[in-house]
C-alpha cells in the first residue's frame, strides 16, 4: 500500500474505519488472517513471530487517526457549528476546503455517498473590529459552510457528530518533499506495513492504534493487552526549522533523517535504547538526528506506563506545519525511520 493512499482516507479520532478496513485488508494479505484481530477499540494488531522465542517481545505502534473537526449544531442560516478532535491549530482554518462526512460505499441495497464538500468561514473581515483583527479567531467563532439553505437541510446531511476532514490533495514537489493532510502518521502507518515482511529477532505486535489525537486512547489499551517488554513509536514530529527561526528551536530538521527522542511531555527514552538505536544508525549508514526538543507527547509515554512499566523509545519523521491542513515532509526521511526501525526489530 502506497502512502498517497493512506494519507487520502479519511480518518479522524474515533472514525478510523476507513483507514482500519485498509490496513486491517494489508496485514491479512502479508501474515494471514489467523494473525490479524481488531480489538475492542478498534486498533488492528497483526502478529508476527520471531527467530528467537526469548527474544524481547516488541510493541510497534504507529496511529491512524487524524486532527480533524465534528459537526455540533448549525446555525438558522444553515451553516455548521463545528469543534475541534485533537489539537487543530485555529490559525490557520479561515477559508480552508473540508470534506464534510465519509465516502460510504453502496451496501445492502443503499446507494453510495460522498463527503459533502465545504469551506470554513468566519465574520469578513470588513465587519471585525480592530480588536478581532489583531486576535486568533478561537474555532467556536468559525462554522463550515456546505451550501445548505436554513438549519434543517444543514443538519439532515451532515447531523450533529459527523466527521470533518481537510481537502488537501497529495502532493509531491520540490527536492523530494511531500504536502499532504494526515502524514502525522500515515507515514508511520505506511512503515509498519513494510516492516510486516521484516525477519524479526523476537515476537513483535504491529499495532495501528486508534485516538492517538485525543489522548492515546487505542495505545493504552493495546499496550495493556499485550504487555511487551519493548515499546517502539513511530511517529511524525514538529520541524521548526523554517524563516527566521533561531537554531535552537529547530527541534529537527526535514531531511536530515529519522528522528530519535531522548525525553519529551509523556516520557523519557529508554537510555540503553536511546544509545543503541543511535550507534546502529551509526553502523547502518541511516541518516539521523536528535530531536533537540522536550515538548509533545505520544505512544511511548503510553506503552511506558504499562503494567510494571515498558522500555520505550519513539523514532519519529521531521514534519513542517503539523497539525494542519497541509503538512511537509521529506521522502528520505521517511526512508530512514523505515530502515532504522528494520535495522532495530532484525538486530
Amino acid at each position: 500500500m502506497e502512502l498517497k493512499q493512506l494519507c487520502e482516507l479519511q480518518g479522524v479520532s474515533g472514525r478510523e474505519e476507513l483507514v482500519r478496513a485498509a490496513i486491517y485488508e494489508e496485514c491479512v494479505r502479508v501474515l494471514g488472517k489467523e494473525n490479524v484481530t481488531i480489538d475492542r477499540m478498534g486498533n488492528v494488531i497483526a502478529h508476527k513471530r520471531g527467530r528467537d522465542a526469548d527474544a524481547p517481545h516488541v510493541m510497534v505502534s504507529a496511529h491512524m487517526d487524524e486532527v480533524g473537526l465534528m459537526v455540533i449544531s448549525a446555525t438558522d442560516e444553515g451553516l455548521l457549528h463545528v469543534r475541534p478532535i485533537g489539537n487543530v491549530d485555529p490559525r490557520v482554518l479561515v477559508s480552508k476546503r473540508v470534506k464534510v462526512g465519509y465516502a460510504v460505499p453502496e451496501k445492502d441495497g443503499k446507494p453510495a455517498q460522498e463527503p459533502l464538500n465545504g469551506v470554513i468561514g468566519a465574520m469578513a473581515i470588513h465587519q471585525q473590529t480592530a480588536e478581532d483583527r489583531k486576535r486568533v479567531l478561537p474555532i467556536d467563532q468559525l462554522y463550515v459552510d456546505i451550501g445548505a439553505k436554513d438549519k434543517d437541510e444543514a443538519l439532515e446531511k451532515a447531523p450533529a457528530g459527523t466527521p470533518i476532514t481537510f481537502d488537501t490533495a497529495f502532493t509531491p514537489f520540490g527536492d523530494g518533499r511531500i504536502l499532504a493532510r494526515a502524514l502525522d502518521d500515515r507515514i508511520g502507518c505506511y512503515n509498519m506495513l513494510r516492516l510486516l515482511t521484516c525477519d524479526a529477532h523476537g515476537d513483535t505486535d504491529f499495532v495501528f492504534t486508534c485516538q492517538e489525537e485525543v489522548g492515546c486512547r487505542g495505545a493504552a489499551g493495546a499496550a495493556f493487552r499485550l504487555m511487551p517488554d519493548i515499546g517502539l513509536a513511530l511517529e511524525g514530529t514538529t520541524a521548526n526549522d523554517m524563516g527566521d527561526t533561531p537554531a535552537v528551536h529547530h527541534v529537527c530538521r526535514v531531511g536530515q533523517g529519522a528522528t530519535v527522542s531522548f525525553m519529551d511531555n509523556a516520557s523519557i527514552a529508554n537510555p540503553e535504547l536511546f544509545k543503541d538505536m543511535l550507534a546502529l544508525a551509526e553502523r547502518e549508514g541511516i541518516p539521523h538526528q536528535v530531536k533537540m526538543s522536550v515538548s509533545g507527547g505520544n505512544e511511548g509515554g503510553t506503552m511506558q506506563r504499562t503494567g510494571a512499566g515498558v522500555r520505550t523509545c519513539v523514532l519519529s519523521v521531521p514534519c513542517r506545519y503539523i497539525h494542519s491542513p497541509s503538512t511537509v515532509c521529506a521522502a528520505s526521511d521517511i526512508e530512514a525511520q523505515y530502515r532504522l526501525a528494520k535495522a532495530f526489530l532484525e538486530k
